[in-house]
């Protein structure tokens, strides 16, 4: 499933080379802090033991690495892959006292590393900035070992009316802020239309379960802002 705006030659590329620098705290400011609680949600969820393998795509800088590992107390291996060099960049010199992280710059859909490595598999707010949902998905299910789980956290579809107006109007001022603390406007005007434009969760359940995932399930969280959406590789 091709998304339009993600197919744009080097949009998405030149969004996240713009704002790498300030994205941590431009997150902090745009949920207003909340972007952790929901990151600590999708933690709970996958509740990892020691030596339990994560591959986290579409790492950022490495905000669910730094979450497991310290969950599991430093007990496990992390493999957290982001197509941006600044991302990753920034993500290493975060997490540089973490000695079991291997860092790779590659997109979803195409990542290189072997099949059926990995007992979990995690992507926060990067599913809708890939360029084919249903690649990025079957690349998730190849890389999972039979038995391991998928867990995405992404921007998705307000249940409540009410609630929804408001946060409609407050995501026209997120390109204000991104101008005033980045200075610019279009990356946040981008991230804006990206979250408009995704799938709902419903539909996001169709479309792993087309990608061979079973006993899909979505949580929301927020009255749907984000939803979390787990399937498992049988």
């Amino acid at each position: 499933m091709q998304q339009y705006l993600q197919n744009k030659k080097g949009l998405v590329k030149n969004v996240f080379n713009q704002v790498f620098d300030q994205y941590d705290l431009m997150n902090d400011l745009m949920s207003l802090g909340v972007h952790r609680l929901w990151k600590k949600n999708l933690l709970n969820m996958m509740n990892p033991s020691s030596n339990k393998k994560l591959i986290d795509v579409a790492c950022g800088t490495g905000d669910i690495a730094k979450l497991y590992l310290n969950h599991v107390h430093n007990n496990s291996k992390i493999t957290c892959v982001d197509p941006n060099k600044g991302m990753i960049n920034k993500g290493k010199e975060k997490l540089k006292k973490f000695k079991n992280l291997d860092w790779i710059i590659a997109p979803a859909e195409k990542i290189p590393v072997a099949k059926n490595l990995y007992d979990f598999y995690s992507i926060s707010f990067g599913l809708r900035n890939t360029k084919n949902l249903n690649k990025a998905l079957s690349e998730a299910y190849r890389v999972l070992k039979p038995g391991g789980r998928y867990l995405c956290l992404e921007f998705s579809k307000i249940q409540n009316p009410g609630l929804d107006i408001i946060y409609k109007n407050y995501s026209k001022i997120i390109p204000s802020i991104g101008k005033l603390i980045v200075g610019e406007r279009a990356p946040y005007e981008y991230l804006t239309k990206s979250i408009e434009n995704f799938i709902n969760q419903d539909e996001l359940i169709d479309l792993m379960k087309k990608n061979g995932f079973e006993n899909c399930a979505y949580r929301n969280l927020s009255g749907g802002i984000v939803s979390i959406h787990s399937g498992w590789k049988v």
